[in-house]
């Protein structure tokens, strides 16, 4: 009888482990994903807080070009050597990394700029929101099932961001600015959705600095025509700090953590942990600005972390 019962108990012990096992859970690899998506995010939440600073003293192209400057001199230690060692794949694949170079460096961060010079950084935020649901599409087009999770998630985090908006400082009215956050947007997801399609002989690094050299070289004749028009700005505190910071911490540090994550997770499910940035946004207003976060505010944020948890456990 002992030993039945042993064999019993031995039994049901390893059916309870082979169920346990059974159920599923987040990888280690999609849980890093989700982590530095979600630094990314935080951190560009403070670029968009920068650009709008600096709206009246440097000029967008300018302040864009001097942020991939020194993201550049930040990265060239890691980048540089691993960049030539592999010209020969960049060289093969130079039509690619051009056209990421353009979308995510040079045209991109320019535009959001250009918005900041007309539009808060609370709307700047909650528009490029929006960006989740192009990768998504994006995603789609190309063959990935997204799964019902998914896309309940990512509809229910889109209900926030749409109620946020409507809720925000002067309603759902828009700036001349906000059109060049939409095309900001739109130049973003095809940036991440180019990244799903990455050779996988592009080391991550080397990948990065190139995508940033090219990036400056396009912006370069674009910065002389400003410098003849506009002039050039004062190099003080106040301009060359944010300088740094959105070239090392949201350039450098940001766009690497961002492109691991997609190589990670996918384009949908970054995404939806982009979908954090209004929240990120309105609380660093709050903190910063003193800007006061009401109970339609608490409501869409919890819309949209819910459907961010939602859309994340959804299997890939």
């Amino acid at each position: 009888m002992t030993v039945v019962l042993s064999r019993t108990a031995t039994s049901k012990s390893r059916s309870d482990d082979t169920r346990a096992a059974a159920r599923p859970s987040l990888p280690k690899g999609a849980a890093v994903g989700f982590l530095l998506a979600a630094l990314a995010t935080v951190v560009w939440s403070g670029s968009f807080v920068t650009s709008r600073a600096l709206h009246d003293s440097v000029p967008p192209v300018q302040h864009a070009f001097w942020r991939w400057v020194v993201a550049l001199v930040a990265v060239a230690p890691f980048g540089a050597r691993q960049a030539w060692r592999q010209r020969a794949s960049i060289r093969r694949h130079f039509g690619f990394v051009l056209l990421a170079s353009l979308l995510g460096v040079a045209a991109y961060n320019t535009l959001v700029n250009q918005a900041g010079l007309t539009t808060p950084a609370a709307n700047m935020g909650m528009i490029m929101a929006a960006s989740p649901v192009l990768m998504a599409l994006f995603e789609r087009a190309a063959g990935v099932r997204l799964g019902g999770r998914r896309v309940v998630g990512l509809l229910t985090a889109c209900a926030g961001v749409v109620l946020l908006m409507a809720e925000g400082p002067g309603g759902a009215r828009f700036a001349a600015g906000d059109l060049w956050m939409v095309a900001a947007a739109c130049c973003f997801a095809s940036y991440s959705g180019l990244l799903r399609r990455k050779p996988a002989e592009l080391g991550g690094t080397a990948f990065l600095f190139t995508t940033f050299l090219l990036g400056t070289v396009l912006l370069l004749p674009v910065h002389g025509v400003s410098l003849a028009v506009q002039g050039g700005f004062e190099p003080t505190a106040g301009t060359v700090l944010p300088i740094l910071y959105v070239g090392v911490v949201s350039s450098a540090v940001a766009f690497f953590a961002w492109n691991r994550a997609i190589a990670l997770v996918g384009p949908s499910r970054a995404g939806l942990v982009y979908y954090l940035q209004p929240v990120c946004v309105a609380l660093l207003s709050w903190a910063l600005l003193g800007e006061a976060t009401g109970g339609t505010q608490a409501v869409c944020m919890a819309l949209i972390l819910g459907g961010v948890v939602l859309g994340a456990s959804g299997r890939r």
